[in-house]
């Protein structure tokens, strides 16, 4: 018995070593460049068919292949890498789902391009490098280990590096060079995943598709260290690997049988779904690339174009009738992504999960082998199965809720793999399986009017995901996410909608391929299918169905018509130039096209200049500014005359109704008083609106926040000054919901508020704007403004005209997309949108950002207007000025705490007193 746990332990050591390996190139590359590099494994099976060609076809020497491959191919491959795709998307400042998407196309090409050179079959004679014993291995990994450690924490690189993945232009400015660090990272990283395949590959299956996965699923060693600790991920490897290996001793009889044999051999798998589903995220920043103008619709002609596409194959026969009928079905699988990633601006990684459930469970029902379930008739089957595997969509969506950035990728990618391992792969799930097409639909001809149907509905399915309240919503989510909570859309339940729907509908996609085919083919839905459908989305238009039905058409003809792996080269090159087509490439199409047409306007001579301005007819007195309206209606036409609105052609604020108009925006039945009436003495007695008592917030060992209390009153605009670091931030992000309070209480009226997240509160009536603008690019003006008053509660169906025409936003600007416009108007449209939810209070972060001073003029008479009409409202601003002629009562911040409040003119005196001294 000893010798076998010894035996044991030494094949998981053997394991974990490699496991190791590749934890260690991760959580390198992670923290040289900010990358999770999901080409790692792709990496790994080139170096391995390199050492291959080298050794087996080329006669060379095992010591020259091995040098070649390791220490010129690998580094090489890596800085190449860095040079030309990654690099130029962190001096662009790339979303860091930008690179990640790149990251995805790398490994889409590399095994595209290996199953070009090599073919797809499997080889079985791969040179051995090091023997299969565990010490050689382990003394490699433990060295490598140490090194690096070593490297990182007592040298000078070590702290560039840091530096570096923190902020790359602040360290450029401090003297580093971030393109030497990064391209050392990336060349390190490479070797550590060629020395991991070439070691892999003489123990198994040598393919493109298999190893460069098998490598990627041990990515839960660099989960589990939270990409940060080497030590911790050698460790987790070793004993993963040694309890893998342990595992095989255990043989049950049962039910049990078949789980723990797939636990034994798939204990990674085991360890990934739990790293990227119980622990905290990783990389908590936003998800996908961001939408940067409203997506423009398709020229009919394009349209007509898909639509002849896809009938077309009704007029073929034989091999490439047959060939055309994966086509409608790969369609509706890509269609899901479109509505996941595109329009719910989620990662989604692991699509080919639940379009192979929902063919397997097609399967199952249409052979009377579900529990519980008698022989369905096959469309019968597809849809209980579209039923069954809708609500698994909660697999993937339940993690999203909480987690941004890579942790989504990761949980979704964990979840495909997962299941291909603990389902397909298990012959007691899908051994013997075999499905028939509907009766009357036997035929390829048939079969794929039918496909033609289904696709119909699909389509519109999607696209009544893309209109009205949802669309508008989800887009919103998509674009600027804490945005959307401010505005009041309910976030956590508008993801589980989109995994949700995406996962019904790659099941219906995947229940017409497998009866398609007639069988379950579990290839057919491998991960690595998941990958590349998710960039062939992302490249041709995430959100964009004529982009899913391209792309569907594309990867069944390319692997049809020619050598197998030609669309995933394709594709992947496509995705690898995602930073700089982040519209997709019909979008880049579409601009380079403009642009071409552009024809440049004629010069004007300076003589041609003066007669212009001489013939040009004088301005109207009202257009100059002559005559101002008072109240709100001065406000806005001082806002409609200023914040680039000649830029957009909208200066035209002359339909405003007045001081009524505001009180009938905010939802109040009395007429507003004018701002000079507005007094603070007749409104102090009023009970406040939004109350803080004692809130203490921390960040680590450091307190932001220490016992600060505070009220907001009806009528009254609070001022809140401070230094930087004195907590105006966080006491702005307690009294929003963004940040919950360690210890202390918000309530509004009488209400305790303290625990509800920001969306919650905006339908309660506390609404808020953002130093950094929160508007939806991809909406129009009156989209964004919509977005806010669709969530108000009771709904005011005449909110959005009456703010648009508050705030000078009526006119033709209405109709553009808010990516793009001036400054000032963006401005306008994020406080419109604030104010069409009907707050009682408003809550204003630096809202003189990036204003002229006649632009915080305007600003300054709209606030006061709608604090007239009985709105509270906190400014946290630094422009001391706009706060002496804005607020009513001035708070101080200093070290977390209030330390000075009262009038401003009173309390900015003595500030100004302080600081002469």
């Amino acid at each position: 018995m000893s010798s076998l746990t010894y035996d044991l332990t030494l094949a998981g050591l053997s394991v974990g070593s490699a496991a190791a390996l590749t934890g260690i190139g991760l959580i390198v590359t992670y923290r040289a460049t900010g990358v999770l590099n999901f080409a790692h494994g792709a990496i790994a099976m080139v170096c391995a068919y390199a050492l291959r060609q080298c050794v087996v076809e080329w006669d060379w020497p095992l010591w020259l292949g091995a040098a070649v491959t390791l220490l010129v191919l690998a580094p090489g491959l890596g800085v190449v890498l860095e040079r030309f795709v990654f690099r130029p998307l962190a001096v662009l400042g790339g979303d860091p789902a930008q690179t990640l998407v790149a990251s995805i196309g790398v490994f889409v090409l590399l095994v595209g391009g290996a199953a070009l050179v090599w073919g797809q079959g499997a080889r079985d004679d791969a040179p051995v490098l090091v023997p299969d014993e565990p010490w050689g291995q382990l003394a490699v990994v433990l060295a490598l280990a140490a090194g690096v450690t070593a490297l990182v924490r007592r040298t000078r690189f070590g702290r560039e590096l840091r530096a570096v993945v923190d902020d790359r232009r602040l360290a450029v400015l401090g003297g580093v060079d971030a393109d030497r660090v990064a391209a050392t990272g990336w060349a390190f990283g490479s070797f550590t995943a060629g020395l991991t395949g070439v070691l892999l590959a003489p123990y198994v299956r040598l393919d493109p598709y298999g190893l460069s996965l098998l490598v990627m699923e041990v990515v839960a060693v660099a989960v589990a260290a939270r990409m940060r600790s080497l030590p911790v991920a050698v460790v987790v490897a070793l004993g993963v690997g040694v309890a893998q290996s342990q595992l095989t001793r255990l043989h049950p009889s049962g039910w049990a049988e078949p789980l723990l044999r797939a636990v034994g051999a798939n204990l990674f798998v085991v360890a990934l779904l739990a790293a990227a589903l119980v622990l905290p995220g990783v990389g908590e920043r936003d998800t996908l690339p961001r939408t940067p103008a409203a997506r423009v619709p398709a020229p009919p002609g394009v349209r007509i174009v898909v639509v002849v596409l896809f009938l077309l194959p009704l007029g073929l026969a034989g091999r490439d009738l047959h060939t055309s009928v994966q086509v409608p079905a790969l369609a509706v699988i890509l269609l899901s992504l479109v509505v996941v990633s595109g329009r719910g601006g989620q990662i989604a990684l692991g699509q080919a999960a639940y379009a192979g459930l929902g063919a397997l469970f097609t399967a199952l029902l249409a052979a009377g082998r579900f529990p519980g379930l008698p022989a369905l008739p096959e469309l019968t089957a597809l849809a209980v199965s579209v039923a069954l595997v809708a609500p698994l969509g909660l697999l993937t969506g339940w993690p999203a809720i909480r987690r941004r950035g890579l942790a989504p990728a990761l949980a979704t990618f964990a979840v495909g793999v997962g299941v291909s391992r603990f389902v397909f792969a298990q012959p007691y799930a899908t051994s013997g399986l075999s499905l028939s097409r509907p009766a009357g639909f036997d035929g390829d001809r048939a079969y794929y009017a039918l496909e033609l149907l289904l696709l119909a509905a699909a389509l519109l399915a999607t696209h009544a995901l893309r209109r009205g309240r949802t669309g508008r919503a989800l887009a919103a989510m998509r674009d600027h996410e804490a945005g959307a909570r401010a505005a009041g859309v309910r976030v956590p339940s508008l993801k589980l909608v989109a995994f949700v729907a995406g996962a019904a509908l790659a099941a219906l996609g995947g229940g017409m391929l497998g009866i398609g085919l007639r069988a379950f083919d579990a290839a057919a839905y491998d991960p690595v299918r998941g990958l590349l459908w998710f960039a062939a989305v992302v490249v041709l238009g995430a959100d964009s169905a004529l982009g899913a039905l391209g792309a569907a058409a594309l990867l069944v003809g390319l692997d049809a018509g020619t050598r197998g792996g030609v669309a995933a080269a394709l594709i992947g090159v496509l995705a690898v130039l995602v930073g700089r087509f982040p519209g997709g490439a019909y979008e880049a199409l579409r601009t380079a096209a403009e642009r071409l047409r552009r024809r440049p306007a004629p010069a004007l001579t300076p003589v041609g200049v003066r007669a212009r301005e001489l013939l040009r007819p004088a301005k109207p007195a009202a257009a100059r500014g002559a005559r101002v309206p008072t109240g709100a209606t001065a406000a806005t036409g001082a806002m409609g005359a200023s914040g680039g609105t000649g830029a957009t052609g909208t200066a035209d604020a002359a339909g405003v109704t007045g001081a009524a108009e505001a009180t009938d925006m905010a939802g109040r039945a009395r007429a507003a008083p004018s701002p000079a009436s507005a007094a603070p003495v007749a409104v102090a007695a009023v009970a406040p609106l939004l109350t803080a008592r004692r809130l203490h917030a921390r960040y680590g060992g450091f307190t932001a926040l220490d016992g600060v209390d505070l009220e907001l009153s009806a009528g009254l605009i609070t001022g809140v000054v401070g230094p930087n670091g004195a907590g105006k931030s966080t006491l702005f992000h307690c009294l929003a919901g963004t940040l919950r309070p360690v210890h202390g209480t918000v309530r509004l009226g009488g209400r305790d508020i303290t625990a509800l997240p920001s969306h919650a509160r905006a339908r309660l009536g506390v609404a808020r704007t953002f130093q950094r603008l929160a508007v939806f690019p991809s909406l129009t003006v009156a989209e964004n403004v919509r977005v806010g008053a669709e969530q108000r509660r009771p709904a005011d169906p005449g909110a959005v005209e009456r703010t648009l025409r508050l705030l000078g936003l009526d006119g033709p600007v209405r109709a553009l997309p808010a990516a793009g416009l001036p400054t000032g108007t963006l401005r306008r449209v994020e406080l419109a949108r604030a104010l069409a939810g009907g707050p009682r209070v408003l809550l204003l972060d630096e809202p003189a950002a990036g204003l002229d001073t006649a632009e915080v003029t305007a600003l300054a008479r709209v606030l006061k207007a709608l604090a007239a009409d009985g709105t509270a409202l906190l400014v946290v601003e630094h422009d001391l000025d706009l706060v002496a002629g804005l607020a009513d009562v001035v708070q101080v911040m200093a070290a977390g705490r209030i330390v000075a409040s009262g009038p401003p003119g009173q309390v900015l005196d003595t500030l100004a007193r302080e600081d002469r001294r």
